[in-house]
């Protein structure tokens, strides 16, 4: 019965109005905290959503060298007339395949240490975008060795990464940098360095995106693919709110057909 006063109490005194019983020095902390709740917010980061449309068109380089004949890759698998086309095609996995950048008015520091995953044939992600220096750090996650390098750079060039072994390598400056294995022909990654990047994300499989810029201003947002700019640069401004991007942004359109 007691106890159950106690909590009776406890109740009420919660449910009073707030300036009862305080004093000056509690008010000027209640205003502080009022004050430092209402900066994070208008501090917080914007998001710049979208979706992409098209990718489905894009062909990855290691596709589109294996088709020639003079590579020798041939194949014994059988069409199953069950599958619906579209399906038989190839299609890049875009969720590591594809980065989309907001590029901002001003050159950015470099990011922190970013851990790519080198197994099952390939790297997690593909593509990055980054700003030059930025260190990447290269984790062995099969249970076999690669040697990684960076074609044409001599600071990145091959050497035995164990099973659960890392690497670390610094972006140099701007530019595009394609990083292969010498024991694994098929593994590429494409690193893009950019001064610009402020934020970038990778598409779900449906290509929806969303981007987190940590301050207000002008960007431009730009997909990338085996190395390259796909699709048109969008331009938005971000000033205190989320902002989507009106309509898809086409990243390829289908082959033409020979005649």
């Amino acid at each position: 019965m007691q106890a159950m006063k106690r909590l009776v109490s406890t109740t009420r005194a919660l449910a009073l109005p707030p300036w009862r019983g305080m004093r000056a020095g509690a008010w000027v902390g209640v205003a502080v905290a009022t004050l430092a709740l209402l900066a994070s917010r208008t501090a917080q980061a914007e998001r710049i959503s979208g979706q992409l449309s098209g990718f489905e068109f894009l062909r990855n380089p290691v596709w589109t060298e294996a088709k020639e004949p003079s590579k020798h890759g041939y194949t014994f698998r059988e069409l199953v007339p069950t599958v619906p086309a579209k399906f038989r095609q190839l299609f890049p996995h875009i969720p590591k395949e594809i980065c989309v950048a907001a590029l901002a008015t001003q050159p950015a520091a470099p990011s922190p240490a970013v851990l790519i995953r080198v197994g099952g044939g390939r790297t997690t992600p593909v593509t990055i975008v980054v700003p030059p220096r930025t260190k990447l750090t290269f984790r062995n996650t099969d249970p076999f060795t690669h040697r990684l390098y960076a074609v044409g750079l001599k600071t990145f060039a091959a050497n035995d990464t164990a099973r659960g072994a890392e690497r670390e390598w610094s972006v140099p400056e701007a530019g595009t940098y394609e990083i292969r294995d010498e024991l694994a022909p098929s593994l590429r990654m494409f690193v893009i360095a950019e001064p610009k990047v402020a934020a970038i994300a990778y598409p779900s499989m449906d290509g929806k995106f969303a981007l987190t810029v940590k301050a207000p201003g002008e960007y431009k947002v730009q997909a990338y693919f085996a190395g390259k700019p796909v699709g048109p640069a969008m331009p938005m401004v971000v000033e205190g709110k989320d902002e989507v991007i009106k309509g898809p942004i086409t990243v390829a359109t289908p082959p033409k057909e020979k005649e």
